[in-house]
């Protein structure tokens, strides 16, 4: 996104004409407003500096949507791995005083994708950026926010790991969305902008659920209680929750469903599905409570293991996701899953914080 600048015409016209019998006058007026020109041009490029945007090899999809969003080329980098495995990264343009923002999600071969990231953002502060921004769509390790019950003083707190390793390879600012608990944004010691997927989800809602007035907002745990009754309020419907048990990772031992659902068309709502192990568990419960439909709405489908199997099998209308990870490999895999692209969203992000404006306008509306 180019900064605003004055050209040769604009500069001409800064000049205003000088209508004078003293010379000298005339000479002083004109060279007042030539500083005042130049004043002008040092605060727009202060306010306005220019912009990279690089992509890693975790999602280019996504970043070749966010820089057309912004009317601007991807930047050149390539990224290879030694015979050993190691990553390589070569930034291709100078960023010496520009505002980079490096595109690379959580997702796929994550531990790679992590250390290229870490490698690119350090890449570019050693090359004098004036600021690099981590844009992590699906935040890695987020799951890993907290000890567990069953080893309290062993376990590792990765979230607050990984917060810390982008704050030495010199993040200035990150940008995310969803994340699985909202205090791994208190992790860092940089600004988080932490997006949500909720204004793209009402949209998607109200377009293509045609009876969507007599549905229910459903949470599959007890944590998403906040993310549906604030979806449920804004839609102006009822929401329910349902309580699960697990033995272990991604295995539930049993569910109890809180809310009347009968007759309703349920909308599960949920931050990530990996297995999917929960919402196919969640959509049977549903059915068996009364349910005429039941959709699944998830901002990150990770769906691995048998997770595309079983949302084959299970008895969802549709499984929506954004593509904070790339989903086509997925949709090809099965017809249920569909997609929400947020790539304007963090397009628009992307522009208010290179602009130095406020974000919070993007955490209940879509910018369309």
């Amino acid at each position: 996104m180019p900064g605003d600048r004055l050209n040769d015409e604009d500069a001409n016209d800064c000049v205003m004409p000088v209508r004078s019998a003293n010379p000298i006058r005339a000479k002083s007026l004109i060279r007042d407003n030539l500083e005042k020109q130049a004043s002008t041009l040092n605060s727009l490029h202060s306010r306005m500096p220019n912009i990279k945007v690089f992509s890693g090899t975790s999602h280019p999809d996504l970043a070749q949507r966010i820089v057309d969003r912004l009317g601007i080329d991807l930047g050149k980098v390539v990224t290879k791995k030694f015979s050993n495995l190691e990553t390589c990264v070569e930034i291709g343009e100078s960023v010496r005083g520009e505002d980079v923002y490096i595109v690379q999600s959580g997702s796929g071969e994550i531990n790679d994708n992590l250390m290229e990231l870490l490698i690119m953002i350090n890449a570019c502060k050693i090359a004098s950026a004036s600021r690099v921004t981590a844009v992590i769509p699906c935040f890695p390790y987020a799951r890993q926010d907290k000890k567990d019950k069953v080893s309290k003083s062993r376990a590792p707190i990765s979230a607050k790991l990984v917060a810390n390793m982008l704050s030495v390879a010199g993040a200035d600012h990150i940008i995310t969305m969803d994340l699985h608990a909202s205090q791994i944004q208190g992790f860092f010691d940089i600004p988080v902008d932490n997006l949500y997927a909720e204004p793209a989800v009402l949209k998607w809602i109200k377009e293509n659920i045609t009876e969507w007035k007599n549905s229910i907002i459903v949470s599959p745990d007890a944590g998403g209680a906040k993310r549906v009754t604030s979806i449920a309020d804004r839609l102006n419907v009822e929401f329910a929750l349902i309580h699960k048990e697990r033995k272990k990772a991604n295995e539930v031992a049993s569910m109890v469903l809180v809310g009347d659902v009968k007759d309703k068309i349920a909308i599960l709502v949920d931050d990530m599905a990996d297995t999917c192990g929960t919402i196919v568990h969640a959509a049977d419960r549903l059915v068996e409570a009364g349910a005429t439909k039941v959709y699944a709405i998830l901002t990150h489908g990770i769906f691995s293991g048998p997770a595309i199997s079983r949302i084959n099998n299970a008895c969802f209308e549709a499984v929506v996701v954004t593509n904070t990870i790339p989903q086509d490999g997925h949709m090809r895999d099965c017809p249920k899953i569909q997609c929400i692209d947020v790539s304007m969203m963090f397009a628009e992000a992307v522009r208010r914080t290179h602009n130095g404006e406020s974000v919070s306008y993007l955490f209940s509306n879509v910018p369309y």
